[in-house]
């Protein structure tokens, strides 16, 4: 999903701030997009509405399908809008894709959350295919779309790559690509920090709750009910996100783990 919006009085990029989302499904045929969520990933499309909404008037893109939501994003925020599909285990559709992003304007921020989906095994019997899929979407597919953006991030000293890691992060199941990512964003942060380039890993050690009914902390009904007890909320989540971005550049984050405290 791709929400844009020009900022006043920016003659040189015209097209204004963009920033970049990615999410990642594969369905037994191994095809990807960034951005898809599939219907049993629930926890994902609420987290990608919070994040997308987080700081609508600043202008956002994420990449991914969700056209409906972008519909309503649009709507909502009063601000444009576009869906661009991207298979993150594919280099050359990752190419492609990032040229329609690039000609929206410069990106500002990438967010990659991207993950393959499998259920755990032993490794004794998990396929190599399933293995590479694992590292192919979480990590390789990672590298690549850094790469797409880090260059104009570098050339304007600034910017900010976030890397969505799980549980899996730390301790390892079989496929190890979430492993893989944590240490794919050290490598970059100690690379690239130094040159104004923001790159954290963030560790979702929990589910991520349904959207609120309403605006707010969550309301004495949901919290006498039981309703979302140990779960991470989405709006929260966001706003943690946000604030990793605009962080002051003395004191960066370089990874975080966020929990529920029920």
């Amino acid at each position: 999903i791709a929400i844009k919006k020009s900022i006043p009085g920016d003659d040189k990029k015209k097209h204004g701030k963009l920033y970049l989302f990615t999410r990642h499904c594969c369905n037994s045929r191994g095809w990807a997009q960034a951005g898809s969520i599939h219907r049993p990933q629930v926890r994902s499309r609420r987290l990608h509405r919070c994040h997308s909404r987080s700081r609508p008037r600043h202008g956002f893109i994420c990449t991914g399908r969700l056209s409906k939501l972008a519909e309503e994003i649009a709507r909502e925020e009063k601000t444009q809008v576009f869906a661009i599909r991207i298979d993150c285990s594919d280099s050359k559709c990752i190419r492609d894709a990032f040229e329609g992003v690039h000609s929206l304007g410069f990106v500002e921020v990438l967010v990659y959350n991207a993950n393959h989906l499998s259920h755990p095994t032993s490794l004794q019997h998990i396929s190599l295919d399933t293995f590479q899929k694992s590292l192919a979407v979480s990590a390789v597919g990672a590298f690549h779309c850094a790469q797409q953006v880090l260059t104009g991030m570098v050339e304007r000293g600034k910017g900010t790559i976030l890397f969505t890691g799980c549980s899996a992060s730390l301790n390892a199941i079989p496929g190890c690509g979430k492993f893989a990512l944590r240490a794919l964003a050290q490598c970059l942060a100690r690379e690239f920090q130094p040159q104004g380039v923001h790159i954290a890993h963030v560790i979702m050690d929990g589910a991520v709750a349904p959207p609120r009914r309403r605006l707010g902390s969550v309301s004495d009904e949901s919290i006498s009910s039981g309703e979302d007890e140990g779960t991470l909320d989405p709006d929260a989540v966001a706003q943690t996100y946000w604030q990793l971005h605009v962080q002051d550049r003395t004191a960066w984050t370089q990874e975080m783990d966020l929990r529920s405290n029920p």
